[in-house]
This record gives structure tokens, C-alpha cells and sequence, in this order.
């Protein structure tokens, strides 16, 4: 009979315990987002992170939400994006979700305006895919100092949806900080004095890059990665190379790079990769993926565009 109250205290606080400790989930649009915010809540127990495009989608060019990720987002606690037009399914989110918290990236970012796409007249009928992105680039999280921009939106996003986490959060954020200042100025000094400054990207990716650290993208080749180029397209992008003095072509790691071969055989122009950071891998993820990213592509635009490539 002495073992009741002992029991019944037992089960009381098997039903308290949940109740106290509530887990919380915080989702992510796409891969730099996540590592962002994996920084951000590093050692916050009982947070979750998910992401919603898997590590390998690369950007969301007409990404399409499934069941899984609306089922995702029904129970997050905040939903963090990059903003500038990247999630072309917001809409459908918000309408879908009218309750969910919504934390914008791109909030106070000073926004390029995004190449216009150019197409074969004989090729501009429907092929199934939409293409309209918006007015605006959105690949800002390639600026170190928009990154900088971009975690505290985050943070501050975290804080006033997990208030009993802001503390740590505050102190994880900070230290963030810090060291994408460090990155930030080591891109600069390690791209000032560079005797070349044009390259030419497969993939609008690069222009906030370019315009924070005084390079010159002379040519965009396509807007969307995925597009085959036309022989028009192609013959017209290798004059260019050869007026521009065949400057370094710089592919992807996430794209087929088929028409960079074909221009760099008609040229001669050498092709180099650089990594746009929106893939990786999926577990155990290094917080410093992002900066380690970076630094590579500094060493390569170091030896694309220096005295002797």
C-alpha cells in the first residue's frame, strides 16, 4: 500500500515532464538558410531545424512544396526564408498557413536587379516550366557582409519565436558575427590587388559576390542552369569570350557544365568552379560549412585571375 503514492508520483510526472519541455521546431527554405540557422541555435536543446529542400536541390528555381514539407511547416514554430523572390511557393504558404511565422532574410538588404533572360524567337512557346523569378536576384547570402545582414534578421526572427531561447541565441548570433566579419575582410584583402577582374558565370549567382569584392561579371551565359542554350546562344557567347580576351569561365558544382566545355574548346578560355553554397551535406553538418565554402572559392578566383592561372 506504500508504493501508491509512490506510483501515482511517478505518473504524474510522466505527465508533467512533455508538457515542460515541449519540443520546438524551427524549419528552413534551403541550404544556406540552414546553416545560418544551425549556427544560430547551436546547443539549444529541444530545438529542432529541418529543412525543406533537400541538401542536394541546389536553388529553388520552380521548386514545388510536397505533402511533406506542408506537413512540415503546419508544425513549425517559425518558418525562416531567404526572402528577394527565392521561394516562389511563399504564396501558396501563406495562404495555405495564414498563422505561420514568416522570418525574412532579405529584410534591409540592398537588392540587384536580376539578369533578363534571353530566348530564341523561335523557341519562346510554352515548355511547361515557369520562368518568371521576379524582378530582383536573390542569391544575397554570397555578399559576407549581406550574410552578416541576414543572421541577425534571422536571430532576432529565433528570439521572438523561441523568447526563452533569445539569450542563447543572442550569444550564438554574436559569435556568428564575428566571425563573418573575419571572412568578410579576408575576401576583401585577398581579392584587392588581383590584376584581372572579369569572369563570366553559367548562373546568376555571383553578382552580389562580384559587386562587394570589385570583381566584373562580363557575362551571365544562362539565367536558369538548367537550360539548354541554343547553337545561336552559343555562337554568340563565344564572340563574346574572344572580345573579352577570354576570361576565366566559372561553372558550378551543382550544374552540368556541357556548354561551358563547348565555349572553352572554341576559346581557349580556362574553366574554373565556384561553389554557390547551396548544397552540402545533409548530416553532421560543419558549422563553418559556409565560410569553408567561401574560402575555396576565394583560392580559386586567387589562381583564375592572378599573374599566372
Amino acid at each position: 500500500m506504500k508504493k501508491k503514492p509512490l506510483l501515482l508520483l511517478l505518473l504524474l510526472t510522466l505527465l508533467i515532464t512533455p508538457a515542460l519541455s515541449v519540443a520546438e521546431t524551427v524549419v528552413t527554405s534551403f541550404y544556406p538558410i540552414y546553416l545560418f540557422t544551425l549556427n544560430l541555435t547551436d546547443g539549444l536543446e529541444g530545438v529542432t531545424v529541418r529543412n525543406l529542400a533537400q541538401p542536394g536541390t541546389g536553388c529553388l528555381h520552380d521548386y514545388q512544396l510536397s505533402t511533406g514539407d506542408m506537413k512540415a511547416l503546419q508544425s513549425a514554430d517559425v518558418f525562416l526564408i531567404n526572402g528577394a523572390g527565392m521561394e516562389s511557393y511563399l504564396d501558396f504558404a501563406m495562404d495555405s498557413l495564414p498563422d505561420l511565422r514568416i522570418v525574412d532574410a532579405s529584410e534591409g538588404v540592398a537588392l540587384l536587379p536580376a539578369e533578363p533572360e534571353e530566348h530564341d524567337h523561335d523557341e519562346d512557346e510554352d515548355d511547361g516550366h515557369d520562368h518568371d523569378h521576379g524582378e530582383w536576384n536573390a542569391h544575397i547570402w554570397l555578399d559576407a557582409g549581406n550574410a552578416q545582414m541576414m543572421v541577425r534578421n534571422l536571430a532576432a526572427g529565433l528570439m521572438a519565436a523561441l523568447p526563452d531561447r533569445a539569450e542563447a541565441i543572442e550569444a550564438n548570433r554574436d559569435a556568428f558575427l564575428t566571425r563573418l566579419a573575419a571572412l568578410d575582410e579576408e575576401l576583401r584583402a585577398g581579392l584587392s590587388d588581383l590584376p584581372r577582374r572579369d569572369i563570366i558565370t553559367f548562373h546568376e549567382a555571383f553578382p552580389y559576390f562580384a559587386n562587394a569584392y570589385g570583381l566584373h561579371v562580363a557575362a551571365v551565359v544562362n539565367r536558369e542552369p538548367d537550360d539548354a542554350l541554343s547553337p545561336r546562344q552559343l555562337a554568340e557567347l563565344v564572340s563574346t569570350v574572344r572580345a573579352l580576351g577570354n576570361p576565366p569561365l566559372f561553372t558550378e558544382p551543382q550544374y552540368e557544365d556541357i556548354a561551358a566545355q563547348t565555349i572553352s574548346r572554341e576559346t581557349g578560355a580556362p574553366i574554373y568552379e565556384l561553389d554557390p553554397v547551396v548544397t552540402g551535406p545533409s548530416e553532421n553538418v560543419p558549422l563553418d560549412y559556409y565560410e569553408t565554402c567561401m574560402r575555396a572559392n576565394l583560392a580559386v578566383l586567387q589562381e583564375a585571375l592572378g599573374d599566372t592561372p
